[in-house]
């Protein structure tokens, strides 16, 4: 199933109708894996997750209230309500929503958490307007994208903190995926030690198109900047909006095994911002070689 996933959503650039017909069939197959559910659990200090099996959603907690980072499917909301009150904590004392990037798969959720909650919603300045008008950058006529919109009461830049007590998520600008991707630094205590995480938005190409008729003007420099900006990055632990980003299945195996927690490895986001890296080069090559055979 999940090399299967990988492959369409490799293969799908939204150009003809038959390619949109491949999307909704592809959805199709995505959906039994994102709307699957898992049980909710600690990651590490007071950073819980609270996704589905498919899909990642992570509650980071004070006494003063909570920060929810990312929602899954809109169908899927439910899973994420149940998680959090089955760890305790109460969705009324959840301050802020946060968002990574305006995909459905990752903002179907805020809506209804939104009102449910009374939460501020907070997301990449350049992702508001696909927020609030629910759909993908590029793709306003494709329905199967489409999700809930959702009022964004504040807007962040490179270098923006949102405080609860004692948390504190600074933004860190990743663009290209989305126009307003937004990856999340914060510190957790792990034992006496301090670590620093990353909830990295992503920098994967998708469905998006570099060349020809790009997703958004500017992309291809957008994702430039994230690659450069991700060099210099030193991050402990790295999470992210998919569970298999960061090989998080197995790493909650063996945090059950107890011993040191598997999800502190310093360099492995940049280990993985560096692979992201080259197949974003390689898709430039193969999506400009296929516009100008399409010119020609």
């Amino acid at each position: 199933m999940k090399k299967l996933i990988v492959a369409l959503v490799a293969l799908l650039p939204l150009t003809s109708a038959v390619q949109a017909q491949s999307l909704k069939d592809m959805m199709v197959l995505l959906r039994a894996k994102w709307n699957k559910p898992t049980e909710p659990f600690k990651i590490i200090d007071n950073v819980y997750y609270v996704g589905t099996d498919g899909l990642a959603s992570y509650l980071i907690t004070s006494p003063q209230g909570h920060i929810l980072v990312d929602t899954v499917m809109p169908e899927s909301t439910g899973q994420i309500k149940a998680s959090i009150e089955k760890l305790g904590f109460k969705i009324s004392d959840i301050k802020y929503l946060v968002n990574t990037h305006a995909h459905i798969d990752h903002t179907g959720g805020f809506a209804e958490l939104k009102q449910a909650s009374g939460a501020q919603m907070v997301a990449g300045e350049r992702d508001k307007p696909l927020l609030e008008g629910g759909y993908y950058p590029g793709a306003q006529e494709e329905k199967a994208l489409d999700f809930p919109p959702v009022n964004v009461d504040r807007t962040v830049r490179e270098g923006d903190t949102v405080s609860v007590g004692n948390v504190t998520l600074t933004a860190r600008e990743t663009p290209g995926h989305s126009p307003g991707c937004t990856s999340w630094a914060f510190s957790v205590k792990d034992g006496d030690a301090t670590r620093s995480a990353l909830i990295f938005c992503s920098g994967t190409v998708a469905l998006n198109r570099l060349a020809g008729n790009p997703t958004y003007p500017g992309i291809v420099d957008d994702y430039k900047k994230t690659f450069a900006r991700a060099r210099g990055m030193k991050v402990d632990i790295l999470l992210a909006p998919h569970p298999e980003m960061y090989k998080m299945p197995e790493k909650r195996a063996k945090l059950a095994e107890g011993g040191p927690n598997p999800f502190v490895n310093p360099g492995e986001f940049n280990a993985y911002a560096a692979s992201l890296e080259k197949l974003f080069e390689e898709a430039l090559v193969k999506q400009t070689a296929a516009a100008q055979e399409k010119k020609g």
